[in-house]
């Protein structure tokens, strides 16, 4: 975005000055303070003008950080579990055992691959059957030996190919939801980038969801959404104006429980959003953990049935 190389150029101004002040005398502290606050204003502007569009192309980010550098930042000795037990690994699920402030916990993750060919290889973050397999495994794993399961959440959508399909992609995911909603232990879901319909929600029915600001979650992404309506994918913003999928929206319609700001975005200041996701991860986890496993699935179950609202319909009797 323009914007944004403004920002850098007028940052790039600012670490100029600094590097020459008090060099031969000079004093450059008020030009330096003139240019900071510019760039705080200039930042503000750009946040506050953000659309629903731009949030899309912010949580697709080149730079934007991925679940394993969320893991490395929030956890200790990751050690990785792989396979499904059945089929075999699917690399674009990432999950395993954790410490996580001196407690162990599953982590499960997904995981959109680095370089042109490791994103081949994830299918750009998009699970098969055998991931969300995968998936049911470590949440039971978890369940069985009483660990908190903390979710990454970050795919455009599950793999919509037709071994997919032939492997019961559908029904893998309705598992996946299932389970989870039934685990007699804490869970959290966090969306740090896409959280694209029921391939996000299939690791996502946590008791707590937490996003970050500059994620969306979708039934649909904006592009398939426009293909669908109008047979126009290049009318993408307008449906992701409609779709209603930022981290805003999702928390003003009690999708979501929290939003995790993040200033200049998680690409600029990783640390600093990585350490208030992690508070936030810690508040959520201590609370549940008050709750016994009858009071937390009770909990849970009134969590995901008062989303959303309907209106009964009284059909009238036709007159003979």
């Amino acid at each position: 975005m323009s914007d944004e190389k403004t920002l850098k150029e007028l940052e790039k101004q600012i670490e100029r000055l600094e590097a020459l002040n008090s060099k031969n005398g000079l004093d450059l502290n008020q030009e330096i303070d003139n240019l900071t606050e510019k760039l705080a204003q200039r930042k503000e502007a750009t946040k506050e003008g953000l659309d629903d569009w731009d949030r899309v192309k912010l949580a697709r980010h080149p730079d934007r950080p991925d679940s394993k550098d969320y893991i490395n930042f929030l956890t200790d000795d990751f050690y990785p579990l792989s396979g499904d037990r059945l089929i075999g690994d699917d690399s674009a699920l990432e999950g395993g055992l954790a410490r996580y402030e001196g407690e162990t916990i599953v982590v499960i993750s997904q995981n959109k691959g680095g370089d042109a060919e490791q994103s081949q290889e994830t299918n750009f973050g998009m699970l098969r059957s055998e991931g969300y397999r995968k998936a049911r495994r470590l949440m039971n794993l978890g369940e069985k030996f009483g660990f908190p399961v903390l979710t990454l959440i970050d795919t455009p959508g599950a793999y919509p190919g037709k071994e997919a399909e032939e492997l019961n992609i559908g029904g893998m995911i309705a598992r996946s939801i299932s389970t989870m909603v039934s685990l007699e232990v804490p869970t959290v879901a966090v969306v740090i980038g896409e959280g694209g319909s029921g391939g996000a929600i299939a690791i996502g029915a946590a008791d707590r969801v937490i996003m970050l600001e500059n994620s969306i979650y979708s039934v649909i992404s904006p592009e398939g959404c426009a293909a669908i309506l109008w047979n126009d994918r290049e009318r993408a913003d307008e449906a992701a104006r409609a779709l209603k999928l930022t981290a805003k929206h999702a928390k003003e319609l009690g999708v979501i429980d929290e939003v995790i700001p993040e200033e200049d975005g998680a690409h600029e200041d990783f640390e600093t959003v990585a350490a208030n996701l992690k508070n936030s991860v810690s508040d959520h986890l201590k609370n549940l953990k008050d709750y016994d496993p009858e009071t937390l699935l009770a909990k849970r179950r009134e969590k995901y049935r008062s989303i959303g609202s309907f209106r009964k319909v009284v059909q009238k009797k036709k007159k003979k």
